[in-house]
C-alpha cells in the first residue's frame, strides 16, 4: 500500500492494474476551468478528473471559507463515481507541486481510505519523461463502467479542527499553527485572493513550496524532518494545525509531515478565508 507518494516509474508499471485508480486534480485558482480543459487535451491513461470546486469542496455560505469540506455522503458518491472502493490503490496528481492532489489525498484519508498517494512531481514530471498520455474519451468510458461503484465513508472527524479550537489554542505554547501561504501573504504585504491581508494571530509561516526540491519533487523524509524540526519540535502531532487560504495548499504540508513520519497533524479547513469572513476576528500583519 502506498500512503504518501508514488513515483512515476511505479505508476507507469501499474497503469493496467484494475486495483489502481488514478485521479487528475490539476487546477488553477485564477482560471477554474483550466484543469478540466487540460485533462481533455491529455492526461495519464485512465485518469478521471476531479474539479476542486465541484468535486473536492462543499457548498459555500459566505462564512465557511472558499473551499469548505464536502458533505460526507456527497463526497462518497463522487469517489464511487471515480471508481474508488475498498481495496483500491488511489493515485492523485496535479500539474506539479501536489498542492491540489494533496487535497484529494487528505479527503480520502479523512473518509477512511488510507490507500492513497500523490504522484511525486505530478503531470509535469510524467510528461517530461515522455510517458504515455491519453484523451478524455477513454476516461469517460472508464467512469461509465465505474458508475455503480460504492465508496463506504468512515469519517475521521478528529483530522480536522474548527474555528473555535483555533481561537482557543492559537497562542498556546504546546500548539503550533502553520500557515502554508507565501511569506508575503502571511506578512500581510499582499493579498491577491481574500478581502483582508495578514495571518491568524499566533500562527507561524511555513510556505508549502519549501517541501519541494530543485526538481519539483518532495524532499526526502530525512530532509523534511530536519526542515520542520525548528517549527514543531516538542509539539505533539495532534497539536500541529495546518491552514492556508482555503484549506487546499495546507494539505500539501500535511502530506509532507506524514511523509516525514509526523503522523496526526490536523487541518483547519476554513483557513484564512473563513477567518476573515468575520471582521471582528483578530488579525496580525
Amino acid at each position: 500500500m502506498f500512503k504518501t507518494l508514488v513515483s512515476t516509474d511505479v505508476l507507469a508499471a501499474r497503469l493496467a492494474d484494475p486495483l489502481w485508480v488514478v485521479v487528475d486534480c490539476r487546477f488553477k485558482l485564477d482560471d477554474v476551468a483550466w484543469g478540466e480543459r487540460e485533462w481533455k487535451v491529455a492526461h495519464i491513461p485512465g485518469a478521471a478528473y476531479a474539479h476542486l470546486d465541484r468535486d473536492l469542496s462543499g457548498t459555500r455560505t459566505g462564512t465557511n471559507g472558499r473551499h469548505p469540506l464536502p458533505d460526507v455522503e456527497v463526497a462518497a458518491r463522487t469517489f464511487g463515481r471515480f471508481g474508488i472502493t475498498s481495496g483500491k490503490q488511489v493515485v492523485t496528481y496535479d500539474q506539479d507541486s501536489g498542492m491540489f492532489a494533496s487535497r484529494l489525498w487528505w479527503l480520502l484519508r479523512w473518509l477512511g481510505h488510507d490507500a492513497v498517494a500523490v504522484l511525486d512531481g505530478g503531470f509535469a514530471k510524467w510528461t517530461a519523461e515522455g510517458r504515455e498520455v491519453s484523451v478524455a474519451a477513454e476516461s469517460r468510458q472508464q467512469q461509465s463502467r465505474h458508475s455503480g461503484a460504492a465508496f463506504h465513508a468512515a469519517p475521521r472527524r478528529d483530522m480536522a479542527i474548527g474555528i473555535d479550537d483555533v481561537l482557543a489554542h492559537a497562542h498556546d505554547a504546546d500548539w503550533r499553527l502553520l500557515d502554508a501561504r507565501a511569506p508575503e501573504r502571511f506578512r500581510g504585504e499582499v493579498e491577491p485572493i481574500d478581502p483582508v491581508a495578514g495571518h491568524i494571530p499566533g500562527a507561524t509561516s511555513y510556505f508549502f513550496q519549501r517541501n519541494l526540491d530543485e526538481h519539483g519533487t518532495l524532499r526526502t523524509p530525512e530532509d523534511l524532518r530536519a526542515q520542520f524540526a525548528p517549527y514543531i519540535n516538542g509539539i505533539a502531532p495532534e497539536h500541529i494545525v495546518c491552514y492556508c487560504g482555503s484549506g487546499v495548499t495546507a494539505t500539501q504540508n500535511l502530506l509532507a509531515l506524514e511523509h516525514a513520519g509526523v503522523t496526526g497533524a490536523r487541518l483547519y479547513p476554513g483557513s484564512w478565508s473563513e477567518w476573515v469572513s468575520d471582521r471582528s476576528r483578530p488579525i496580525e500583519r
